[in-house]
């Protein structure tokens, strides 16, 4: 199960984008990485069932109000199984 939480859904260009993810698997997590716009970052899951974490990440200068940024959380487990959640947040004036 995979959950992103915003802190704020539409953000300004420039901007920070903030929140908090969480990962549950049973069998335990290896990896888990989250992707805004084109940048990437990843944590190890230490076998956990459970990872929880707040992020920031810097939104560009130059980007059109409307635009939406996309966001993506993905894990794997200890067995290599994957899964994944898509959306994203909106620039605002």
């Amino acid at each position: 199960m995979l959950s992103i939480i915003f802190d704020r859904t539409a953000v300004q260009s420039p901007d920070s984008l903030t929140g908090t993810i969480r990962a549950e698997d049973v069998d335990g997590l290896d990896s888990v990485w989250l992707t805004v716009d084109s940048s990437r970052s990843g944590e190890d899951g230490y076998f956990e069932r459970v990872f929880l974490s707040r992020f920031r990440f810097n939104i560009p200068v130059g980007l059109v109000p409307g635009t939406l940024v996309r966001v993506r959380l993905e894990a794997r487990d200890i067995s290599g199984f994957r899964s994944a959640l898509d959306t994203g947040v909106t620039i605002v004036p």
